[in-house]
């Protein structure tokens, strides 16, 4: 992650409306797997802002990141169990002793994915989860993604595929922000024929767009929790042993 990409999540992750919606969608799914206190452990905290909002919950929370400017920032939240640690390597937490891990966009910035859910599954109890956000469609891989630090987009079979070799099953897995795909399909294949030499910004939204976006994923979570939604910018999932 670039540094600069990292203070815009800084600035933005308590209200921008694509950082509210999969805080609550992992939110939502902690809770029905693994209700507070349960140990959890982020891989890939960003900005931290995760960690803090499942803390005050009551959770007792533990945050890896490759980034030392992220655990910086945690620790200046007052987040005391963060550590800098690549996810390729065993991580550094005592092993069966994780209910949940949260991977929230993380499995697409690492070159071996399937090595890193190996590590996170031998740190989980065994009715332990792992839940993630992975984006969809490898058709929208663009300048925006490689200026990101993604290796791939994922497809259903792609994730399921990962989730086996690694000795993990699905148990939810999911669409979600199919209320954007439309305009971001349009946007990501246009980006793919004219590349960009901008940053990786987040677009600006208004105030009143920004709130009927959070309130458009909460109905797509509605959904969701009855039945997969079929198609979407991510996908959303659970993985056990």
């Amino acid at each position: 992650m670039e540094i600069a990409h990292l203070n815009q999540l800084i600035e933005l992750e308590d209200n921008y409306w694509w950082h509210v919606a999969k805080r609550s969608w992992a939110t939502q799914l902690l809770r029905s797997y693994a209700a507070p206190p349960s140990q959890i452990i982020e891989g890939g905290i960003g900005a931290a802002g995760n960690l803090v909002r499942w803390r005050d919950m009551g959770y007792n929370v533990t945050g890896l990141d490759f980034l030392e400017e992220s655990v910086k920032h945690a620790s200046s939240l007052g987040l005391s169990s963060v550590y800098k640690h690549d996810l390729h390597e065993k991580w550094p937490v005592q092993p069966a002793s994780a209910q949940a891990i949260v991977l929230l966009d993380v499995l697409e910035h690492l070159k071996y994915p399937v090595l890193a859910l190996r590590n996170a599954a031998e740190i989980l109890t065994d009715q332990g989860k792992i839940i993630f956000t992975v984006p969809a469609y490898p058709i929208l891989f663009s300048d925006w993604d490689e200026r990101l630090g993604h290796y791939r987009r994922y497809t259903s079979e792609t994730i399921r595929q990962h989730a086996t070799e690694a000795g993990l099953r699905i148990e939810k897995l999911s669409h979600w922000n199919s209320f954007t795909l439309p305009v971001a399909f349009v946007i990501r294949l246009m980006r793919k024929i004219f590349p960009s030499r901008s940053g990786t910004e987040f677009p600006r939204v208004s105030r009143f767009t920004n709130q009927m976006l959070i309130r458009l994923a909460s109905w797509e979570r509605s959904i969701a929790d009855k039945m997969p939604v079929p198609m979407g910018l991510s996908l959303v999932g659970v993985l056990s042993k």
